[in-house]
């Protein structure tokens, strides 16, 4: 084992544990890494006899997660990385001994990552390890989208908005950027699809697609009215939640409105699990606008985000597991 730094000694017999390492403690327990780093492999670049070495899979792999659960920018993770003690040890560099990978090496990852379809594979990946552990369920599943703002300026190097991106309306406000639609296992509330479109596109549209297929019933809000009648999403028993302004209109002093609104307020506590995912990668990992320009771009990291927000939901779940020496 390698001598540690003058420094990182010194961290290490700090008596506070920050909020910070007590979160990569936990990743460090939860996340599989054995097995994302498997699926990278075969297409990361080996090292040659002259030239620069690549970095290895595991610290990109580490450093990529890091970017995902703080919202961090290329330079900006590689600023953080030599800020703290804490991002260090996590991805495992010694100062004393080697610098933090640059920016430039980072881009490279995402980019090996986007042109093989990699951010999918790693989520499906995810989702595996955590059936095989009975914490993913097949029998309903819960449909849902957030928008996903993006930059609506026309004050950039093209003087256009990102054609890819539109605007839509929601209440009395418009919004410009994507769409995140999800399918949430009704049982444990983990994502198990993901689907990214402009934001004008509607809900219902995608709802078939958001279906795994052996799933019994299946649960949406008021804006997935009619989709038992799409040819696409028949399969399942369908929940959809009745318009809010016919349910405020119910006369609860009748005893058929009270059975009406029971059955509303069920439906409500059983979609109320698909808002924790959205909960985890906006508010957790602070991603409330998109970061890249194109819907590919951005659906590429949306299966990172998901992925790594199902971990976070089955934390306590996967740290009994590990407790009682599981893989």
């Amino acid at each position: 084992m390698s001598q540690r730094s003058f420094a990182s000694a010194e961290y290490a017999l700090k008596k506070k544990r920050t909020r910070r390492e007590k979160f990569l403690g936990e990743m460090e327990r939860v996340v599989p890494w054995a097995r994302l780093i498997a699926v990278i492999e075969p297409m990361y670049p080996r090292s040659g006899r002259v030239g620069r070495q690549p970095v290895g899979v595991a610290r990109m792999l580490r450093m990529y997660c890091l970017q995902q659960w703080y919202g961090l920018a290329d330079e900006a993770l590689e600023d953080a990385l030599y800020d703290s003690q804490a991002l260090r040890d996590f991805v495992g560099i010694d100062l004393s001994r080697e610098s933090v990978p640059d920016a430039t090496t980072l881009l490279k990852f995402r980019r090996l990552l986007l042109d093989n379809d990699l951010t999918k594979a790693l989520f499906e990946e995810i989702n595996a390890h955590l059936a095989e552990q009975g914490l993913l369920m097949r029998a309903g599943t819960i449909v849902d989208a957030t928008i996903i703002a993006a930059p609506s300026s026309t004050k950039n190097a093209s003087n256009t908005r990102d054609p890819e991106m539109h605007q839509t309306k929601k209440g009395n406000q418009w919004h410009f950027g994507m769409k995140a639609h999800i399918g949430v296992d009704a049982e444990s509330g983990l994502v198990h699809t993901v689907l990214a479109t402009a934001a004008n596109v509607s809900d219902v549209t995608q709802a078939g697609a958001l279906l795994h297929g052996e799933e019994a019933t299946a649960f949406g809000d008021a804006g997935y009215r009619g989709v038992d009648k799409r040819e696409e999403a028949r399969a399942p028993t369908w929940h959809v939640a009745m318009q809010p302004g016919k349910r405020r209109q119910l006369d609860l002093t009748r005893k058929w409105a009270r059975m009406l609104e029971k059955a509303e307020q069920l439906k409500a506590s059983i979609r109320a699990k698909v808002e924790h995912p959205f909960h985890v990668i906006k508010n957790l990992f602070r991603h409330k606008k998109t970061r890249y320009k194109g819907l590919a771009k951005n659906e590429a990291q949306l299966f990172s985000l998901f992925g790594l927000a199902n971990l976070v939901i089955a934390k306590r779940s996967l740290m009994r597991a590990t407790g009682r020496g599981a893989s």
